[in-house]
């Protein structure tokens, strides 16, 4: 699975459909009002009956930019007023006194990740007031790999604020670039040199950081080969542990700030096709290994580890380590996946401020997975994270037998096997190494939602 992919240009072009990522199955186009606090508070009850204590994962969304990215389809809120950090704060600190009593003390946390927005809108002094808030009413693992992360713009964080990360506890950071062509970051807003992104790389190493991820995306406009092959270049020299490669999806009518980025300067699908192609080249080249989906790491990481050891796990963080966690979501639009649920805060901050002001669970909508459901969820899951479905392995954890349960989805792999993407073995269904790159279309074929009748078109990005 975590070779790079062949790439295979008239392959991806007839197979660039639009679909869901699955950061979840089902995905949150099915989650409803129905799931509501106190669904959350029998589903948190529930999870706590395990023998063995169960890891708990923490997300708290942080939702503030100073400045406008015309890419972004983030939940974020722009603003240059600082006094609006100590208001949120002072929220989410409330939210965690009243959604961690639900757990048990005994249920240490494993990982820890600050996402955005841009969590370092945050000065040190509020991030550290968080971390004592979570280390006040959640049990911190003492493990070795225990795994704090955070999201961060380099533009706005320096040497001194990668330090007091560190003595906080933080290992992980993710550093948003995305380009470093000066035509491209003018297209999209977002001017960031070359020299202030290493000096956040080297900090963090510095520091003890045991991982840094960078996130960059082709699609953009005034995107080329030369320029993002430059880019490329420069960040493969920096060496980061992981490497995230998104596509950019355009979809304005759905995000904002995608209407300031003037359309004809946006790649056309087969010059898009050949940004990609020279990123798996380029990150082949130098050793990095394929986790799935937009995900590369290099081979001592510990998301090559965990694939190799049946603990990758992905959610809407994207891929993670540490696969046994129920996860709890903080702040504005945050999402939890907490036994066999899913539950969502609400997108909008007046909503989640006023239910957290009533001293209520900010629960906006959720969905409890029926039997078929979490059957679907565990194969999209094993194909997301290694490249194939143990079939053996779903008939005895189900009590199913798989030909005939998934009779109709077989039937749509039909296709998908044709063209080489698909291999169906006795025992397993294997994503080929032409497929890799395809894994959502893939998984789609098993979503029971997809192929329902729908009264309202549901919008996805498409997979390249």
């Amino acid at each position: 699975m975590n070779s790079i992919p062949p790439f295979d240009g008239d392959l991806l072009r007839r197979y660039d459909r639009p679909g869901p990522r699955y950061t979840s199955y089902p995905t949150a186009p099915q989650f409803s009002s129905a799931f509501g606090e106190a669904q959350l508070r029998d589903v948190a009850k529930l999870s706590n009956g395990d023998p063995i204590p169960r890891r708990l994962s923490l997300y708290a969304h942080i939702p503030f930019c100073f400045s406008p990215c015309f890419y972004c389809g983030c939940n974020r809120i722009i603003t240059r007023d600082h006094s609006r950090a100590d208001a949120y704060l002072a929220r989410l600190v409330r939210e965690i006194a009243l959604v961690a009593p639900l757990f048990d003390r005994d249920r240490d946390v494993i990982q820890l990740h600050l996402g955005g927005g841009t969590p370092n809108f945050l000065n040190a002094g509020q991030l550290g007031e968080l971390m004592e808030s979570f280390s006040r009413h959640f049990h911190f693992s003492a493990s070795r790999e225990r795994d704090f992360s955070i999201e961060l713009d380099p533009r706005f964080v320096g040497a001194s604020d990668i330090e007091a990360l560190a003595f906080m506890g933080f290992n992980r950071a993710s550093l948003g670039v995305q380009d470093f062509d000066p035509t491209v970051q003018a297209a999209v807003n977002r001017i960031q040199s070359v020299e202030e992104t290493l000096a956040v790389v080297d900090a963090c190493r510095k520091h003890g950081f045991r991982s840094v991820n960078i996130d960059l995306i082709y699609g953009l406009p005034g995107q080329n080969r030369a320029g993002f092959g430059r880019t490329l270049d420069t960040v493969v020299a920096a060496r980061p542990d992981r490497l995230a490669i998104y596509s950019y999806a355009h979809m304005p009518q759905l995000f904002r700030p995608q209407k300031q980025i003037d359309e004809s300067l946006l790649p056309d699908p087969e010059a898009k096709l050949g940004l990609l192609q020279l990123a798996i080249e380029k990150l082949s080249a130098a050793g990095y290994r394929y986790i799935g989906m937009d995900h590369f790491a290099l081979p001592d990481d510990e998301l090559s580890r965990a694939q190799e050891h049946d603990g990758l796990h992905r959610n809407f963080m994207g891929y993670t380590t540490h696969a046994d966690c129920d996860l709890i979501g903080l702040g504005v639009s945050a999402i939890s996946h907490i036994g066999d649920s899913y539950s969502q805060n609400p997108r909008d901050l007046p909503g989640w401020e006023a239910a957290i002001d009533s001293g209520r669970l900010p629960v906006w909508r959720g969905i409890t997975l029926d039997a078929d459901d979490v059957l679907r969820a565990d194969l999209i899951q094993q194909l997301m994270c290694r490249g194939e479905i143990d079939i053996p392995a779903l008939e005895q954890r189900h009590g199913i037998d798989f030909a005939g349960y998934f009779h109709d989805d077989l039937a749509r792999l039909r296709e998908l096997v044709a063209d080489g993407l698909v291999a169906i073995e006795p025992t397993r269904i294997l994503a080929t190494s032409r497929g890799r790159l395809l894994l959502r279309i893939i998984a789609a074929c098993f979503d029971r939602y997809l192929h329902q009748p729908r009264t309202e078109p549901v919008r996805f990005s498409k997979a390249i």
